[in-house]
């Protein structure tokens, strides 16, 4: 056996150093090989048909005169029966318009940027915590969590929080609720020239905090809505809502003609801090932040010109049958009568699933042919061949010029970087938004969307994917189209630190931090 094997050997040794490509070579290789795949895939069936169409610009070539006269005549004479099909082809044009989607265009948004004296360094966060009476467990629990969360110390909290004692009552929550609300509207319509009485329907999400009124009962009363609007208030949906809102309003356009809906997603900090001592209740405490957004959606043909996007899909995922997906995120006392929201150990393997759910049955709507084949070939083989193969996970980024991941941590961004198998760039806006905002729950999705124009990379054509997951547990897709290079709205929460970014993170920490670590 050795003598068979040794010459082997010797030979790889002999091998030449040149005649093998070094390891990156080969990546490069196998990625314009499966490039060109996609491209033969993808123009398969253009390719099929110019012969097609050679021949039979050919064959008309050669058509004797007389033979389109003779053509001609029978039409005439069997002018009922050109009659009747003109009639059946001008009805189905006529079911047809009437029938499809209404095209849905976002107009414009704007994201609450609060002011300066609401950030919250982590110094100050823990002497206000140690003053709460945490416990010293509790407070070095948080101080971790804290430093590899990946927030920066320039992340805002409510000013009931800054209150020694915090003063989380209802009317300190009412004060953030519409100072958040407002400042976003107040943007979105002075950018947009919109009048509120131009709006027909109204959906607000904030999942926590409920008041009656409601949320988009106090816009109403601010902006002195028209009498007959349609709106909605969603509540206890978590951080998925804000794709939730945007499928409602599409639903409602579709059956209102000619007008606008608002879109307000956010949630509320003041009560709904947790001063009790359970681990997995105190998380929320350190990622969660003040933040907030408004967008202006429109089915109205005109404002196709000045629309920024317009929506393509929406998928929506709900594991709530499932018990340890309802109460992977739950809201609840603990022993001591303190009210928080419970994060389970099982949170991340749930959001996979959902995740894989969500994209499975996303893929087909927006994945070319040469993904989709590949990806059924897979599953084929190791169905009837019980192949030892992993499976198969498309290149989304074929599919996608852009990604805006919900904010929800630091586990999240890099959960799903990894089974999508993202580039650092692909996630530069989400992780870019945790670090200056923090999570904003429902509404990070469009910090990040703000991010990428203001960083000018938002073209004509591209394709933004926007994925976020909530408490149920849901994991829901928006998929836009950008309409023309997009600039960033006026009064943009990156107006005044987008050159500072992107900022290099290890293990959480800027870089410098990292060092010094």
């Amino acid at each position: 056996m050795n003598g068979g094997t040794a010459p082997s050997a010797a030979a790889a040794a002999a091998t030449p150093p040149h005649r093998r490509l070094p390891d990156f070579l080969q990546s490069v290789n196998l990625k314009y090989v499966k490039l060109g795949y996609h491209y033969l895939i993808t123009h398969l069936l253009t390719l099929m048909l110019l012969p097609l169409m050679a021949v039979i610009l050919l064959e008309a070539g050669r058509t004797d005169p007389n033979d389109l006269r003779q053509l001609w005549l029978h039409l005439q004479y069997n002018l009922v029966s050109v009659l009747v099909l003109s009639a059946v082809l001008v009805f189905g044009a006529t079911v047809y318009v009437l029938t499809r989607p209404r095209p849905l265009y976002l107009v414009d948004f704007a994201c609450y940027k609060p002011p300066a004296h609401l950030q919250v360094r982590f110094d100050e966060f823990m002497r206000h915590s140690k003053l709460c009476g945490f416990s010293e467990d509790a407070l070095e629990f948080q101080r971790k969590i804290l430093e590899r969360s990946g927030l920066s110390e320039e992340t805002y909290v409510p000013e009931a929080m800054h209150a020694l004692p915090p003063q989380p009552t209802m009317a300190n929550a009412r004060a953030e609720a519409e100072t958040v609300m407002f400042g976003a509207l107040d943007n979105l319509f002075k950018a947009t020239g919109v009048k509120p009485k131009d709006v027909g329907v109204l959906v607000v999400n904030c999942s926590l905090f409920n008041p009656t009124p409601s949320l988009s009962a106090m816009i109403v009363n601010k902006y002195k809505l028209r009498g007959n609007i349609r709106s909605f208030n969603l509540g206890g949906m978590g951080c998925s809502a804000g794709v939730i809102a945007i499928d409602l309003a599409r639903d409602m356009l579709q059956v209102h003609r000619n007008t606008y809906a608002v879109v307000v997603s956010t949630e509320n900090i003041t009560q709904n801090w947790y001063f009790g001592n359970r681990k997995s209740m105190l998380i929320p405490n350190c990622l969660f932040r003040v933040g907030g957004a408004a967008v202006l959606l429109s089915n109205r043909g005109a404002d196709r010109r000045r629309a920024k996007y317009s929506l393509k899909h929406v998928v929506r995922t709900h594991k709530g049958a499932d018990d340890k997906a309802f109460n992977c995120v739950y809201q609840e006392q603990d022993g001591e009568g303190k009210t928080g929201v419970s994060l389970s150990k099982d949170l991340m393997a749930i959001a996979g699933g959902a995740l894989k759910t969500n994209i499975t049955t996303l893929g087909p709507l927006v994945l070319p042919v040469s993904e989709q084949l590949l990806f059924f070939a897979t599953l084929v083989a190791k169905k009837l061949f019980n192949a030892k193969t992993k499976p198969y996970i498309p290149d989304f980024k074929l599919a996608f010029e852009h990604f805006c991941i919900h904010a929800g941590g630091r586990a999240v961004i890099d959960e799903l970087e990894k089974n999508l198998q993202l580039s650092p760039a692909d996630v530069e806006a989400s992780r870019m938004t945790l670090h200056r905002f923090g999570n904003t729950s429902s509404s990070s999705i469009w910090y990040e969307l703000a991010y990428m124009e203001a960083k000018s990379r938002v073209r004509r054509g591209h394709r933004i994917w926007q994925i976020a997951f909530g408490s149920g547990f849901k994991c829901n897709s928006a998929v836009w189209h950008a309409l023309r290079n997009v600039k960033p709205s006026p009064n943009s929460p990156w107006d005044d630190c987008i050159d500072r970014y992107p900022v290099e993170l290890v293990d959480g920490f800027p870089t410098h931090k990292a060092a010094q670590q």
